[in-house]
């Protein structure tokens, strides 16, 4: 099978990292991952098995994450009212919104000479791959949303006291990091399969030597809490489009799921059992599946 190791090409005056799995002759799919972190941790054997289903896989780190480019240039938000802001769930002002994040995906599928695309998206990623289904849906030939929401501020939300636990403060070593980063990522699985700490650790020792941005995250943060409810726009998408959630999902409760799957015209919900915020190893194959389904269904 194919592997392109990381490069960076200029997506709409910005630099984006990304590898790919498989023969750019086959359909092309697009792995978005979510706020804070990195292409690395769309599993690697997770992206070799969909190449080896016939598709030419593609994951990238967003602006401000990764080896892509931080927008250093932007307005950090900081201070207690952004931080009663975000726990509230209000609209807030930002540099950047998702809308700009879709644009980057698009510019990379343009650079890639790609035409259309399946576009796959965990949490902001799938918030980011449905403005793409809204904004540019003769690009998108299927849409997979996965742990993700549709911006309805009246929907559940995580804990104010989760999302205390989930603020990860600056570190200033591998080792704060990866020991910050190891109590985020268990609260995130919520606890029904075994947490592999191993696996996450390696993940996170390898973010920390990618680039780590604590501004950045801040931005991405902003640009969630900057951008509108996306429902109303959602109800006049028509591509394909499956929806995962899990049904213990401690950031996005399975409302969230649900809210979405109704918002897409003919929209397949597919919810796991014990499944939180991550994807656990143990149904990561049937994952795999429904997306495979549904792209081979849509080509």
């Amino acid at each position: 099978m194919q592997y392109t190791n990381e490069q960076q090409i200029i997506v709409n005056n910005i630099k984006v990292n990304y590898d790919s799995f498989g023969d750019p002759a086959h359909p092309a799919m697009i792995l978005i991952m979510g706020l804070a972190t990195q292409m690395i941790f769309w599993d690697s054997d997770m992206c070799r098995q969909i190449a080896l289903q016939g598709f030419w896989v593609i994951r990238f780190d967003n602006r401000d994450i990764g080896k892509s480019s931080k927008m250093t240039q932007a307005k950090i938000p900081h201070g207690l009212a952004f931080m009663l802001n975000v726990l509230l769930g209000k609209k807030i002002n930002s540099s950047y919104q998702l809308r700009d994040m879709a644009a980057d995906t698009l510019g990379l599928m343009d650079t890639l000479h790609i035409s259309r695309a399946h576009i796959v998206g965990a949490s902001m990623g799938g918030m980011i791959a449905q403005l793409m289904a809204i904004e540019a849906p003769q690009r998108i030939i299927s849409l997979t949303s996965i742990m993700s929401t549709t911006g309805n501020r009246s929907l559940p939300r995580a804990s104010n006291c989760t999302i205390l636990k989930l603020m990860a403060a600056r570190a200033k070593n591998v080792d704060a990091y990866v020991k910050k980063g190891l109590q985020i990522w268990k609260i995130l699985h919520a606890g029904f399969y075994p947490f592999d700490v191993e696996k996450v650790r390696q993940l996170l020792t390898q973010s920390w030597q990618r680039g780590v941005s604590a501004a950045g995250i801040s931005r991405q943060l902003a640009a969630i809490l900057a951008s509108p409810d996306r429902s109303a726009d959602l109800a006049n998408v028509q591509v394909p489009a499956l929806v995962i959630h899990g049904d213990i999902d401690p950031l996005l409760p399975l409302a969230c799921g649900i809210a979405t799957a109704k918002a897409i015209p003919n929209a397949k919900l597919v919810t796991y059992s014990g499944m939180g915020h991550t994807i656990p190893q143990e149904i990561q194959q049937e994952v795999l599946s429904e997306i495979v389904c549904l792209a081979k269904q849509a080509r």
